[in-house]
C-alpha cells in the first residue's frame, strides 16, 4: 500500500511511519495539516490515507470527504480520541473505512490497513464496545427493543453486503437478482431497523457483530 500520513505532531507521524514500512508498505507523502493533506493527496495520489481527526486549517473528516472526489478515491483510515458515534457516522458518510481510537494505533492499525485493502471497514475494539453500550442504553431508555428478528433472510444478506462496502449493483450481482429488489431490500431493512444512511448500516452491522 502507498500511505499518506497527516498528524500535525510529527512524533505521531513518526511511529506511524515505522509500524508501516516495517510491515512493508510505503509512506509516499507526510502532511501536519489539513490542507497539506489534500494537496499531497492530489499530488501523490496514494492507496491509502491515515488522517488524524483534528488538524489545523482542514479537519481529517473533510479531507477525507474533498480526496474521495478524486479520479482514483483513496481508502481513508481516521485517527481520533472521541469514540463518540456522531463523530464515526461524520468519518463513515465523508468515506472513511475505518475508524480508530489514537490510544490504541499500535494493536489496531495494521488490521485496519488490512481490512481497507480488502475493501472491508475496520473499528477500534474499544470504539465498537462504546456503539454497542450505547445502542443498549438508548434502546431502553426509550422502551425499545431491537428489530432485527424481523428481518427476513434476504434482507440479512443485503444488510451485510452493504455493511461491508458494497454497493446496490455489487448486491445484486453478487445475490444474482435485479438492481431494483435490492434497493427493495434495501429499503425495506432501513424502515425496520430505522436507519437512514449507508453510515448507519455500518454502524448497526458492528453493534450486532454482523461485521468486526
Amino acid at each position: 500500500m502507498r500511505v499518506l500520513l497527516a498528524d500535525d505532531h510529527s512524533i505521531v507521524r513518526r511511529g506511524l511511519r515505522s509500524l508501516l514500512e516495517e510491515a512493508g508498505h510505503s509512506v509516499v507523502a507526510e502532511a501536519a495539516d489539513g490542507l497539506e493533506a489534500v494537496r499531497l493527496s492530489e499530488e501523490h495520489r496514494p492507496d491509502l490515507l491515515i488522517l488524524d481527526i483534528g488538524m489545523p486549517k482542514l479537519n481529517g473528516i473533510d479531507v477525507a470527504a474533498r480526496t474521495q472526489k478524486l479520479e482514483r478515491p483513496p481508502g481513508v483510515i481516521i485517527l481520533s480520541m472521541h469514540a463518540d458515534e456522531s463523530y464515526i457516522i461524520r468519518a463513515l458518510a465523508a468515506g472513511a473505512r475505518a475508524y480508530l481510537l489514537k490510544s490504541a494505533t499500535d494493536e489496531d492499525l495494521l488490521p485496519a490497513v488490512r481490512a481497507v485493502a480488502s475493501g472491508k471497514p475496520f473499528f477500534s475494539p474499544a470504539v465498537t464496545a462504546v456503539l454497542v453500550e450505547d445502542y443498549i442504553r438508548r434502546l431502553k431508555a426509550r422502551g425499545l427493543t431491537d428489530s432485527f428478528d424481523l428481518l427476513t433472510d434476504r434482507e440479512n444478506e443485503v444488510l451485510q453486503l452493504l455493511a461491508e462496502g458494497r454497493s446496490n449493483k455489487e448486491v445484486a450481482t453478487q445475490l444474482n437478482v435485479g438492481l431494483s429488489t435490492v434497493e427493495t431490500h434495501r429499503a425495506n431493512l432501513m424502515q425496520k431497523l430505522n436507519l437512514h444512511s449507508t453510515a448507519e448500516i455500518v454502524l448497526y452491522a458492528v453493534r450486532k457483530g454482523i461485521i468486526v
